[in-house]
C-alpha cells in the first residue's frame, strides 16, 4: 500500500514514515499541499494535515476530492467538533486528532482502503461474496458458510477471517491484523490473536486453510497454494 502524506512538520514526518514502512506501507511525502494533486498517481490513501504553510488543508482536501476517490484521513492537531466536520465535508473520509496512536492510524489506513475497495467493487456490479475452497465470506452481511453450511462467528473472528481472505492468500502480518481488527495494540495482543485464530479454525472445521507464517502472521492457504 502507498501513502501521500502531505505534512510540514519534519520531526512528524521522521517518526511517521518509519512507522508506516514496518507495517509494509511505502510513503511519499510532500512538506507543502499546493501541488498534492499531482502527486494521486498510485497512492492509495493520502495522509493530510490541516495547517499548511501555504494552503489551508481543508482547500486541499477539497481540490483531492474534486479529481480523486482516493481514500483521504485528516490527521491534524485541530481537534474541536467543527474542524472535523469542516474536514469531513471536505471530503475527508477519516478524521484522527494529533497526538495519535500509530496503531489506531494505521487501523484507519487499512478501513479507509478496505472500505473504497469494497464500494468500486460494488459500483462495478463485482459481488461482495470472497469463496474460497468452499468458504464463503459475505463482506456486506457478515455471514460465512462452509460447504453451503452456516457457521457462526463472532464480529472479531468474522473481521479476521474477511482480512485474511480479502488478501488473496498473501500474509497478513500480526500487527496488522491487531491494528485492524482491534484498533490498538496492548501486551496480550498477540495472544487474543492466537486464541481467535485457533477458535476460526475449529469452527471453519478446516485446520490446514488459516495457515501460520511464522515469525510473521497468518494467510488463508488457497486451493492448490502452498
Amino acid at each position: 500500500m502507498h501513502i501521500l502524506l502531505v505534512e510540514d512538520d519534519d520531526r512528524v514526518a521522521a517518526a511517521l514514515r518509519p512507522a508506516l514502512h514496518r507495517h509494509g506501507m511505502t510513503t511519499t511525502r510532500l512538506a507543502r499541499g499546493r501541488g498534492a494533486v499531482d502527486h494521486l498517481s498510485g497512492v492509495d490513501v493520502v495522509l493530510l494535515d490541516l495547517g499548511l504553510p501555504d494552503v489551508d488543508g481543508v482547500d486541499v482536501c477539497r481540490a483531492i476530492r474534486a479529481v480523486s476517490e482516493v481514500p483521504v484521513i485528516v490527521v491534524s492537531a485541530r481537534g474541536e467538533v467543527d474542524d472535523r466536520i469542516l474536514g469531513l465535508h471536505s471530503g475527508a473520509d477519516d478524521y484522527l486528532v494529533k497526538p495519535y496512536d500509530v496503531g489506531e492510524l494505521v487501523a484507519r489506513v487499512h478501513a479507509v482502503y478496505r472500505r473504497r475497495r469494497v464500494e468500486a467493487a460494488s459500483a462495478d456490479g463485482a459481488p461482495d461474496v470472497l469463496e474460497v475452497d468452499g468458504v464463503s465470506v459475505d463482506l456486506t452481511r457478515h455471514t460465512v458458510t462452509v460447504g453451503g453450511v452456516s457457521v457462526t462467528l463472532t464480529r472479531k473472528e468474522f473481521q479476521v477471517l474477511a482480512l485474511l481472505a480479502s488478501s488473496g492468500g498473501a500474509v497478513c502480518t500480526r500487527s496488522r491484523i491487531v491494528a485492524e481488527v482491534w484498533g490498538r495494540s496492548w501486551a496480550g495482543a498477540n495472544r487474543t490473536l492466537d486464541v481467535h485464530i485457533a477458535t476460526l479454525r475449529t469452527k471453519l472445521g478446516r485446520p490446514e486453510m488459516v495457515q501460520t507464517v511464522r515469525g510473521v502472521g497468518y494467510r488463508l492457504g488457497l486451493p492448490g497454494g502452498g
